[in-house]
């Protein structure tokens, strides 16, 4: 599956950027509003853990929700930001091997197995590895460690730029839309688009103006307002 090798590469290129912070960095803010790095690293371990509960629930049968109530995913990530580094370090590494091993030993019925979503929504098991790479991909752009959306692959970032246009298409004001096209990707529908609008730019820079990640000095044509992304 294409879109796990996607969560390897990310996984690692954030593990990196994890293990080469200093001490003092896990206090600091993040570039997400009210959270310090410490609340971002310990987000993305419990993310993990959330997802290998969808895992086990499509290996099991059993329902297994990403989270036991509506509170717990706030107050894990408010209960771990304060840890010191080198324990948010091991932390984000040995989520990301738990999730990696309960996506190894998925059947091939088991990735058809319905789950319900954070969201709740209803959504096959294979597309909770999508769910992941995009958090590590996107969180690790938010560590703010001088890496920027032009990290993603090209690939990946013009999924990335589907998901969220589709998401969006209902949520843009009719007749602001746009399409928006990469060059060698292709075309997407954002909303209804007005005759002629048009914003292209490369698959990154795409998604990160749809993400509300900049982007937008590289994109050329009319910018439709936009919701905020979840």
């Amino acid at each position: 599956m294409k879109v796990l090798d996607w969560v390897e590469d990310g996984q690692r290129r954030l593990q990196e950027a994890v293990d080469a912070l200093p001490e003092e960095a896990v206090t600091e803010p993040s570039a997400l509003p009210g959270w310090t790095r410490g609340h971002l690293l310990t987000h993305l371990a419990r993310n993990a853990d959330a997802l290998v509960n969808l895992l086990t629930w499509a290996r099991t049968g059993i329902r297994t929700p990403m989270y036991a109530s509506p509170d717990q995913r706030a107050t894990d990530i408010e209960a771990g930001a304060g840890r010191p580094l080198a324990e948010q370090q091991t932390d984000v590494r040995e989520s990301a091997a738990r999730f990696r091993k309960a996506a190894e030993v998925l059947s091939a019925d088991a990735w058809s197995a319905m789950v319900v979503s954070g969201q709740g929504r209803d959504i096959p098991a294979s597309q909770v590895p999508w769910l992941r790479a995009r958090e590590v991909w996107i969180h690790l752009v938010d560590l703010d460690v001088g890496v920027g959306m032009d990290i993603l692959p090209p690939d990946f970032a013009w999924a990335l730029v589907r998901d969220v246009a589709g998401w969006m298409s209902a949520r843009v004001e009719p007749g602001t839309g746009a399409e928006l096209t990469a060059e060698d990707h292709g075309t997407v529908v954002l909303g209804t688009p007005s005759p002629g609008r048009t914003v292209t730019g490369p698959p990154y820079a795409l998604a990160a103006w749809l993400t509300g990640r900049g982007g937008t000095e590289e994109l050329r044509g009319e910018l439709p307002k936009l919701p905020r992304w979840i």
